[in-house]
């Protein structure tokens, strides 16, 4: 075990793109394995890059509260236990929680409740992609809050991501025709190819409003936005009488400087008699189990495919997490520290 607990600490809030301000390098004393009763030593086995890391960082009110600036910066991972005073979770235990930018930490006996531990033999990157937080939120978004119907269109923004191609199958699952929104032939080949999407729109290299018009005119029975922005607004224009739009995100304007105009044709909600409603996993984890039997038996008979980026190297953490802003993600990123032991 190395003499030192290396950590990127939050350093300086960010206006627009985090950068080379924003977070800083610090080495800190190993934490000792001598715990107190109730304590667990954690070390970092994976971390995992999540969007919503982004509003985290701003100084107002929210669901979390902002990070705290001087401290490493929040993460959810998957570690392995290096030392307990816990019966429930001995050494060598795999858990996911909360861990942060940093190699060790240290969960005393209040916040080692907010520790899971892994179900035996689920591979660390899969409990952050497949079974983790990104699917949990594509499963209660849609069913609850989307409420799907055989038979209805359904728009996916952000639809090659991790939480949007998850979406784009479940619709598919429940007999809907499926519309995906995302940037690049790649991307775009892999829904349709791998995911079943029946219809993909480049945003990159087609018009978005055209496209939509063309497609699905007036039409749009259920819209999963992960975007907001321009996005929103071209599918409000195309949106169904009593369409339901689910808001899950708003990445087109995580690192503005200032707040993005809203969609210019609000009216539109009034008049088709449209839903649009926001929604916070952290909402359904009271859901977990009913979770983990549906989703899982669909990932174990391939119903449902994922895929993993997964960076390496403690030095290329905030780099790894530009990556999900600059569109370079291809599925859930993830970062790698080490193996479990």
């Amino acid at each position: 075990m190395s003499e030192i607990n290396r950590q990127w600490i939050f350093t300086a809030r960010p206006k627009g793109f985090v950068d080379s301000n924003t977070f800083s390098y610090h080495e800190a004393p190993l934490p000792t394995p001598d715990l107190d009763a109730g304590e667990v030593l954690v070390k970092t086995l994976y971390l995992s890059f999540d969007p919503a890391m982004r509003g985290w960082m701003d100084d107002k009110p929210s669901y979390l509260p902002p990070v705290e600036l001087g401290t490493p910066m929040r993460a959810s991972g998957i570690g392995q236990v290096a030392a307990s005073e816990r019966e429930d979770l001995p050494t060598g235990t795999l858990v996911m929680g909360f861990l942060n930018w940093q190699e060790y930490v240290v969960f005393d006996s209040n916040s080692a409740g907010s520790l899971n531990a892994l179900a035996a033999g689920t591979p660390p990157d899969m409990a952050l992609s497949a079974f983790g937080g990104t699917s949990m939120t594509a499963y209660f978004g849609l069913f609850d809050v989307g409420q799907p119907k055989a038979g209805e269109t359904v728009l996916v923004s952000g639809a090659a991501g991790a939480t949007g191609s998850v979406v784009c199958q479940l619709a598919k699952l429940k007999g809907c025709r499926v519309i995906g929104i995302a940037g690049g032939p790649e991307k775009c080949d892999w829904l349709k190819t791998e995911c079943g999407v029946d219809e993909v729109i480049d945003y990159r290299n087609e018009d978005l409003n055209e496209r939509l018009a063309a497609i699905a005119p007036m039409s749009i029975d259920l819209f999963f936005d992960n975007v907001g922005g321009d996005t929103l607004e071209a599918a409000i224009e195309q949106m169904a009488d009593h369409g339901r739009i689910v808001l899950c995100g708003a990445i087109a304007g995580y690192n503005a400087s200032e707040p993005l105009p809203g969609p210019r044709n609000m009216m539109n909600l009034i008049a088709r008699r449209i839903r649009m409603q926001g929604f916070i996993m952290l909402d359904y984890l009271h859901r977990i189990e009913e979770f983990q039997a549906e989703f899982g038996t669909w990932v174990l008979e391939g119903k449902i495919k994922t895929r993993e980026d997964v960076q390496e190297g403690f030095e290329n953490i905030p780099a790894t997490l530009n990556r999900l802003f600059e569109g370079r993600n291809q599925g859930k990123q993830l970062l790698k520290l080490a193996d479990p032991v």
